[in-house]
């Protein structure tokens, strides 16, 4: 495996993304669809994703994402992507989606998740390493801290990891007697 590239900061690969919600984009109760969302916040995230690796990436996971308010057709969404921590050939990413009218009107946070890629060489497919992160701020640091816990559980979730072996997770669950 080659060697693991220069660390990086959360801002170098922090990513904005805005869309129109257009009547395409909507079901019939004209509210963007759930997979129209799905599809943004990936695209997103992988364009944060790949500006922190250098390479090409492809979604590993998503973590659970709910859909806590409506948006409508014609509102404007803003996604912000951000790697919260880089492991050996993976990232995590945070992303959050805001919501409003045109007008910049009725500004509203409608979404969240966590998106995990994985690094490859450009030429043969294989997993590369991937630079590590540099968290600055505090909440920077909570998140990258809280990454470790958010891996295990998706390993153990995948049949990966054994929850006996999540050790950081088991942390969670310990209790002072």
């Amino acid at each position: 495996m080659s060697t693991r590239p220069a660390p990086k900061r959360v801002a170098e690969s922090f990513t904005t993304m805005s869309e129109l919600v257009m009547p395409n984009d909507t079901n019939p109760q004209d509210n963007l669809m759930g997979g129209n969302m799905l599809r943004w916040m990936d695209i997103c995230c992988a364009i944060c994703a790949g500006k922190h690796c250098a390479r090409p990436v492809v979604t590993a996971s998503v973590d659970n994402v709910a859909f806590n308010s409506a948006i409508k057709n014609g509102e404007v969404i803003t996604l912000e992507a951000s790697v919260t921590r880089a492991f050996n050939t993976s990232i995590e990413v945070f992303v959050e989606v805001f919501a409003a009218t045109m007008q910049g009107t009725h500004p509203r946070r409608t979404h969240h998740a966590y998106f995990t890629f994985v690094a490859l060489d450009k030429d043969n497919g294989s997993p590369v390493l991937v630079p590590e992160l540099t968290p600055l701020t505090e909440i920077e640091q909570q998140r990258y801290e809280a990454a470790l816990r958010r891996r295990e559980l998706r390993l153990v979730l995948a049949g990966r990891m054994q929850p006996q072996d999540a050790a950081h997770l088991q942390e969670l669950f310990k209790t002072n007697v």
